[in-house]
């Protein structure tokens, strides 16, 4: 008989990014968001650096999938902006 040693309340791990995207919630996009701010977890520890690049990485494609272009991170509002010949 093989021993389970997860721990009893820990949550799956997806199996894909497009499972982990789906199961997220925007509870779970906020609270990531808080650690990405605040570069540490709720409950104090810091993020190490694979923990930022991961969240960041979620954080962007969550984003993409469920909001428009101009409440995503890093969206850049152009509309005032002159156009030149690098935007082409």
């Amino acid at each position: 008989m093989s021993e389970n040693h997860e721990h009893p309340n820990a949550i799956p791990k997806p199996d894909s990014s497009e499972t982990l995207l789906a199961q997220m919630t925007p509870e779970i996009h906020a609270r990531l968001k808080t650690a990405v701010e605040l570069g540490k977890w709720d409950n104090g520890e810091r993020l190490t650096p694979a923990q930022l690049e991961h969240c960041l990485q979620a954080i962007i494609a969550w984003d993409h999938l469920h909001l428009p272009e101009q409440q995503r991170v890093a969206f850049i509002d152009r509309s005032g902006l002159r156009k030149s010949q690098c935007d082409d």
